[in-house]
């Protein structure tokens, strides 16, 4: 196994700058203890070379290069001993906390620990000395220190690995958010664009079809009179849309957003719009006069509810009468619109779909509710009904 190991280039110069550093003090003839009875010279530099081996173990095996320089450290006892032995062992010591694994990291400093406080025990009451107490200093310095050394920076490198993730995360969360915000932005300028423009061109798309088909040029000057009419209208709405893109609206409200005042002027208009299609349009508010001021995003979501619903009674609806209601009942605001269901005549315009798609998103981001469909009405003919109920409380609208 330790044939596939490659040593980094830290435990090549840490063990070469040590084998070197040994040569030159066994060269000098400076040691760490007396001479040995029965070690030759030259005994010195065999727990130098293991000790230097294991550096190159220190990364890549590191309880392997431990147990292997715990070997030389104790062989080099027995000899004339090199302080570079002793010095490339507390670096190896400090190597086995700082990449072996979990475990090791917990139990060493405390193995090493107890072996210094068992070491300084051991060799007072041997010699009955107070210089005793040096040995156990030294063995602490070469074991028990080291290992301390490389639990801390352990928990700082872990501390930081968790601080980078943790910013990863962050990061990822902020581009989700920023994601999200894009989208809902980016929809809530769809549903805009659709309720201010649509019901100009469905209009400007009827009256054009009728004075094409219709040879008569009373009728085509009237139609023509009604296209220009919302095209300018239209025009006006998209540079209000181009305002609100350019300069936005404060908690997210469009730039003079209209309200519920202005669907006197709105129904109006369709009136004008339909009444080639026999469509007549009334407005039945029937809110107490006192019952307050409305938030301006509910009065907004109101508005474009009944602007889509006409533009849709516009381009499907039978002819007969279109009723707006407006009521209040204590936090609720009810807005339904009613239109015949049948076969008309005359010219027609295709619908996208979106629209109904549009009022319920208006209504589900306020707390409301909405619904649509086509329901008996009176004499056994059907009516299409529009109804959205808006909670009106300012908390609920921030929500």
């Amino acid at each position: 196994m330790l044939t596939s190991i490659r040593p980094d280039r830290d435990a090549v110069a840490l063990a070469v700058s040590g084998l070197l550093g040994g040569l030159l003090l066994w060269r000098l003839g400076l040691h760490t203890q007396g001479g040995h009875p029965f070690s030759p010279p030259w005994a010195t530099l065999v727990p130098l070379t293991v000790m230097a081996s294991a550096e190159l173990l220190r990364r890549e095996a590191p309880r392997t290069a431990l147990a292997v320089g715990t070997l030389a450290l104790v062989a080099d006892q027995f000899t004339r001993g090199s302080l570079a032995t002793v010095l490339m062992f507390t670096d190896v010591m400090y190597a086995a906390v700082l990449y072996g694994p979990p475990a090791a990291a917990r139990r060493l400093p405390v193995a090493t620990l107890l072996v210094t406080v068992a070491s300084t025990i051991g060799f007072l009451a041997w010699f009955q000395k107070p210089e005793a107490l040096l040995i156990g200093l030294v063995i602490g310095l070469v074991s028990f220190i080291p290992a301390l050394t490389g639990v801390s920076v352990r928990s700082h490198r872990t501390a930081a690995d968790a601080a980078r993730l943790a910013a990863a995360q962050t990061a990822r969360l902020a581009e989700m958010d920023r994601t999200q915000a894009v989208a809902a932005e980016r929809a809530r300028m769809a549903r805009e664009l659709h309720d201010m423009v649509a019901g100009h061109l469905s209009a400007v798309a009827i009256h054009s079809t009728a004075a094409l088909s219709i040879d008569d040029p009373e009728t085509s000057r009237g139609a023509l009179k009604v296209i220009r009419e919302n095209s300018v209208e239209g025009l006006a709405e998209m540079r209000r849309l181009i305002g609100l893109l350019r300069e936005g609206g404060e908690d997210g409200a469009p730039v003079a957003a209209p309200t519920l005042a202005a669907l006197d002027a709105l129904i109006e208009q369709t009136n004008a719009n339909g009444a080639s299609g026999g469509l007549v349009c009334v407005l039945e508010d029937r809110r107490a006069p006192d019952a307050g001021a409305l938030p301006t995003p509910v009065e907004l979501a109101a508005y474009r509810i009944v602007q889509e619903s006409l533009t849709n009674a516009l381009k499907h609806a039978a002819p007969g009468p279109v009723v707006v209601r407006l009521g209040r009942s204590g936090e609720l605001l009810t807005v339904e619109v009613t239109s015949a269901v049948g076969s008309r005549t005359g010219p027609t315009a295709p619908g996208s779909g979106a629209g109904l798609v549009g009022m319920r998103e208006r209504a589900a981001l306020l707390g409301g509710t909405f619904g649509a469909g086509a329901e008996p009405g009176g004499g056994g003919a059907k009516i299409w009904r529009v109804r959205a109920q808006l909670p009106v409380r300012e908390k609920e609208t921030r929500e």
